[in-house]
């Protein structure tokens, strides 16, 4: 979450004026994240989020975001609802970039999550995993392995002024993934953005997810790897396989992984990791001038992709062949 767009009051009270969320009492921008220009309105009916797209987010694609969240929560996931307006639409325009508001989940993001979060959190993916099996939608994942190279095309000629020897590593990691990405493996709805900021918790429970608007079809065991990454590692690279093998039995206890996921999860691991480092790194060198917002570092995931680049079996993440048994029905 980000401010790129500036609305002024005139525009969001004329937006406003075609939904029945009462009246705006005040707003203020949401300087987190990278992607989206978002804003927490409170009105005289609640509290609100409410988001312009701009980036990476097609309007295309919005529906599915949109539809997604309807379906998920109708089956009693925790996630934001899209607010349809007087006319029944869920998507408007506002200040030329679409836009959508959504209810506010209650809740806080933990910054250093402990065992308990990471169980939790495996067990939310699984139930989010299921809880999507029968959407009648689909979207092809635009930031998977076949998007990597051409990511790193816009940024391979400053990389090296970003840290000495990024470009070489990043293009060794380029080869090794794209010859031995894994295909075929169980997939469907994944959210493939759980960062910590997008998970909420009241207490040790987890109250809920948001910002599904990287949620796309694909591999269940990539989402987990992302997850992985986000909630296993220090920032100097260190990870952490206590909180990985929480992470993965919590998981397990809600939909046990196939053997083919157990041996692909070292490579997707990997991939995971250099996804965010592209991304990142593109966003390092091209922020838009007067945004408020910090990029962030893409170095973070350089030195996830040390251990990862030594990492060979699914036991360096914490799997562990009991909990596979104690998830699986006997």
């Amino acid at each position: 979450m980000a401010v790129y767009t500036e609305v002024s009051d005139e525009a969001l009270t004329a937006f406003l004026s075609a939904y029945e969320i009462g009246t705006l009492l005040s707003y203020k921008g949401i300087a987190e994240g990278v992607e989206n220009t978002n804003f927490f309105l409170h009105t005289t009916a609640g509290s609100y989020i409410l988001t312009l797209y701009e980036k990476r987010v097609r309007e295309g694609d919005l529906p599915f975001f949109l539809n997604l969240m309807e379906h998920l929560a109708a089956r009693d996931l925790a996630c934001p609802q899209p607010i349809r307006n007087r006319d029944g639409a869920a998507l408007g325009r506002l200040c030329g970039r679409p836009a959508v508001i959504v209810s506010f989940l209650d809740g806080v993001s933990v910054k250093r999550p402990g065992l308990h979060h990471c169980g939790e959190l495996g067990r939310a993916l699984a139930g989010l995993h299921a809880a999507g099996a029968d959407f009648g939608m689909v979207r092809e994942n635009s930031l998977s392995v076949e998007a990597w190279r051409p990511l790193f095309a816009v940024a391979e000629a400053q990389a090296d002024t970003v840290a000495p020897g990024l470009g070489g590593r990043t293009r060794a990691d380029l080869a090794v993934l794209e010859a031995g990405w894994p295909r075929g493996l169980p997939g469907g709805v994944i959210h493939a953005d759980l960062f910590t900021d997008n998970v909420f918790f009241i207490g040790d429970r987890l109250s809920g997810l948001i910002d599904f608007y990287f949620a796309c079809t694909d591999a269940f065991a990539y989402d987990l790897a992302i997850c992985l990454n986000a909630w296993c590692f220090d920032a100097d690279g260190t990870y952490h396989r206590d909180k990985g093998q929480a992470l993965i039995a919590g998981y397990q206890a809600v939909r046990a992984l196939e053997p083919a996921e157990v041996a692909a999860l070292p490579i997707l691991c990997r991939g995971a990791a250099l996804r965010f480092m592209l991304t990142r790194l593109v966003d390092w060198l091209n922020v838009p001038p007067g945004a408020l917002v910090q990029p962030k570092d893409p170095l973070e995931y350089d030195r996830r992709l040390v251990f990862h680049r030594d990492a060979g079996r699914a036991e360096d993440y914490g799997w562990v062949a009991e909990s596979l048994a104690r998830a699986s029905p006997p």
